[in-house]
């Protein structure tokens, strides 16, 4: 991983910034002033600022109508949250309702069987609020050792689900979806525009293993400085890291972009 001063920001001439939130926008669970502060910078100095992230959309609802942000994409991409002048926010979803109700009874049948086989094993504390995946904790409010989130995986994986580890969960879905097929969702959604057609001037920000697909595939990809803890974990790592950890690290490479445009 290079340092952040070699992301050379003048010739990159961005226009959006993905970032995960835990541990990456917030900060023992929250977000501190700096990090909110560079979202606001970002916003104004006219970059799309989309935040994508594993947690549940009954959580990102608060968020997306008070941080400056254009959506928050939630779930692992299933669903995001618009700002609604009228209602504060509205959903909209990648699968259709059949869909969605059809995946969501096989989703609890799979979570019963962790439960059964995986000493230990306890659904995420923000799991009544998702939709579209189910969320183990591991590190949050309870921890896991590495062989039983091993077998969490497997577990989702037999049952054909994706599953993904972030920093604080595992959260298993059905459907082909993912952080990547979310963000060139709303991408076109909101602005009409092709992501990979011009995925070299966006920029993604994360901190943990399940934003490999996101580091592989945008060129500018950062991982905040926590991400040394996954570092064996990676197979592909981002190309970029920052100095310091989480929020301050966001704030670090939200400064470095604005440097580049001013």
């Amino acid at each position: 991983m290079l340092t952040l001063e070699t992301l050379a920001s003048q010739a990159l001439r961005p226009i959006g910034v993905f970032t995960d939130i835990d541990d990456t926008l917030t900060t023992e669970g929250a977000i501190t002033p700096d990090a909110l502060h560079a979202l606001a910078d970002l916003q104004a100095a006219g970059l799309c600022v989309v935040p994508i992230t594993g947690r549940p959309v009954g959580w990102s609802a608060p968020f997306v109508q008070s941080w400056p942000v254009d959506a928050i994409v939630a779930e692992n991409g299933a669903v995001a949250l618009l700002r609604d002048p009228v209602h504060g926010s509205r959903k909209i979803y990648q699968q259709d309702d059949a869909t969605r109700a059809h995946n969501f009874a096989r989703m609890q049948a799979v979570g019963q069987r962790v439960l059964r086989e995986v000493p230990g094993a306890q659904l995420s504390q923000d799991h009544v609020g998702r939709e579209t995946d189910i969320a183990f904790d591991h590190s949050e409010f309870t921890h896991l050792p590495p062989e039983a989130i091993d077998a969490v995986v497997r577990i989702m994986q037999s049952e054909g689900m994706t599953a993904t580890v972030s920093s604080i969960h595992i959260n298993g879905w059905f459907g082909v979806h993912s952080k990547l097929y979310g963000a060139r969702w709303i991408v076109r959604t909101l602005w009409g525009r092709d992501l990979d057609a011009e995925i070299d001037r966006w920029v993604y920000v994360g901190d943990s293993t399940n934003d490999q697909v996101m580091f592989e595939r945008f060129p500018h990809s950062v991982g905040v400085a926590n991400i040394r803890r996954f570092e064996a974990q990676l197979i592909h790592p981002p190309r970029y890291i920052t100095p310091s950890e989480r929020g301050a690290g966001f704030a670090e490479l939200a400064q470095h972009l604005l440097n580049g445009i001013a």
